[in-house]
């Protein structure tokens, strides 16, 4: 095991993000405000140091990733089990689309088990899985600060599982913000939290379902 540090950034802002689209597996583009979050985010992260980068390879992450790849020299590879949630049926439809033809179901998947998923998508613990195997490969190399560019549904679920949370508890994480991070830090052996949704802004404190995992 070579990796000390893990960052885990989102990618900016879509325009799918403003309209609360569910973006899943979708390659949707930044909008301006989110490739200007991407510029302003990328210092911050640089000075994080991370000795190697890899990203999703939809084009959002992509996008943010070439930002913090200009102030570092590294070379950001793609990898599809980076993607977001698998979001199945719910996939490019609104939150309230969701709600009103899936009575119950969003609160179910918001609120249950890791296990939870949406109609014929991806369950947290099942981003997680493919998630942890990016991170386990990266651990049998010779860096020790890596840095994920991803999604916001892959972070938390990536999150629950790396600190060894009960699957039944990761829901209580909140989602990432657009081009926000969180840092964990390896310590006896174990994964721990330094730190969790920061971004320039500070900790950014969500109003009800205004940042959920996985969209």
């Amino acid at each position: 095991m070579t990796l000390e540090h893990l960052i885990l950034l989102r990618h900016g802002q879509t325009d799918w993000n403003l309209r609360q689209r569910l973006q899943g597996h979708r390659d949707i583009a930044l909008n301006p405000t989110g490739r200007r979050e991407a510029i302003e985010a990328a210092p911050s992260v640089a000075a994080l140091v991370p000795s190697v980068m890899v990203s999703s390879d939809l084009l959002r992450a992509r996008e943010t990733a070439s930002a913090v790849a200009v102030l570092t020299d590294l070379p950001v590879p793609t990898d599809e089990r980076l993607r977001e949630t698998s979001m199945g049926l719910w996939e490019g439809l609104t939150r309230d689309d969701v709600v009103a033809r899936w009575p119950g179901e969003w609160d179910r998947w918001r609120t249950t088990s890791a296990h939870a998923a949406p109609p014929e998508g991806e369950s947290r613990w099942q981003v997680a899985q493919r998630a942890k195997e990016v991170v386990d490969e990266l651990d049998s190399g010779s860096a020790q600060r890596a840095l994920l560019v991803s999604h916001g549904g892959l972070i938390v679920g990536l999150t629950g599982c790396l600190l060894a949370l009960p699957d039944d508890t990761w829901s209580t994480l909140i989602g990432v913000g657009n081009c926000h991070w969180v840092i964990l830090h390896r310590y006896a052996g174990a994964w721990r939290l330094h730190s969790y949704n920061t971004g320039l802004g500070g900790v950014v404190l969500p109003r009800g379902e205004d940042e959920v995992a996985g969209t």
